[in-house]
């Protein structure tokens, strides 16, 4: 059982660059995996550890860079391996908006708890605005969530423009997977003039972690950036797998579907790609089995 953390933090780095090789080495150290971003914004990433002790430890050096003291992080657990090897990456915004006036250090919506989020979003002056990616929303999604079909939050500053007349008059509720794109959408908002702007504290992960599903007004599962590809109520690994084409997810039965060709395409790709990027992954896909069939784990499987 593998433990995951996903986390981020809002604070001033000065030179990230030089935290970097320090947040490695620990990672590779105590056998942890996956990705965390640094800019001069702050950190961001999910990575998962073999023992909790592990992620202990990350989370305590966490807690010694600049401004990370208090930095909060979710914890949930994997069956297995959940990512491929260890990433510590330079950016220039620990999650991509393209909007350089925005900074969450400045001042961000009203934080909404799981357990008011119900009340809030079941007000009729309310609008429900889901931040994620369209791919994420397929899958699950809070009840009457508005979506905004974007394909990355980059596209959600231009949605917002030319949507707004929509919600004169309305409170906004906003909300992701674990609560970061909402830090900057509502600062963008406040920006915007909209002054009644809330979002889910801790994202959709902390609400299906505490919201019993009797009482939960979320409706299918959660995308997740790593192997699990989704998770439930209680964070229970979800039914989803990747599509490893296109990196959307499909379900068990959608592998019966005629498009469906494992590595190469799925019925939500078939007709984005030409024959000769399907015989691409074709060849890919060969080396991959051929890795598992020695035992080994092939970098793109």
């Amino acid at each position: 059982m593998f433990t995951v953390c996903a986390l981020y933090h809002f604070t001033r780095f000065e030179d990230p660059a030089a935290l970097r090789e320090g947040l490695l080495d620990l990672c590779l150290s105590e056998g942890i995996t996956g990705s965390l971003l640094l800019a001069k914004e702050g950190i961001n990433g999910t990575v998962a550890g073999p023992t909790p002790a592990a992620i202990d430890r990350l989370v305590a050096h966490i807690r010694t860079l600049p401004g990370c003291a208090d930095f909060e992080y979710k914890l949930s657990t994997a069956q297995d391996q959940p990512f491929l090897r260890m990433k510590v990456r330079l950016k220039k915004e620990i999650v991509t908006m393209g909007q350089p006036d925005v900074d969450p250090k400045a001042r961000v919506g009203h934080y909404c708890t799981p357990e008011e989020w119900n009340e809030l979003i079941s007000s009729d002056d309310v609008a429900v605005i889901d931040t994620r990616n369209d791919y994420e929303v397929q899958i699950g999604t809070f009840k009457d969530a508005i979506d905004p079909q974007t394909k990355t939050f980059r596209e959600f500053p231009q949605w917002w423009e030319e949507n707004k007349d929509r919600f004169h008059n309305k409170r906004i509720a906003m909300f992701c997977t674990g609560g970061i794109r909402c830090e900057k959408s509502t600062n963008y908002l406040l920006g915007q003039g909209i002054d009644e702007v809330y979002h889910l504290k801790g994202g959709i992960l902390k609400y299906l972690e505490e919201v019993p599903e009797e009482k939960s007004l979320w409706e299918g599962d959660c995308f997740v950036f790593d192997q699990r590809v989704s998770i439930g109520h209680g964070l229970a690994e979800g039914p989803h797998e990747l599509c490893h084409a296109c990196r959307r997810p499909i379900l068990p039965e959608d592998k019966k579907r005629p498009e469906y060709e494992e590595g190469v395409s799925c019925h939500q790709c078939f007709h984005e790609t030409d024959e000769d990027r399907k015989e691409r992954f074709r060849e890919r896909q060969k080396q991959i089995t051929l890795a598992r069939a020695r035992g080994e784990r092939h970098i793109g499987g």
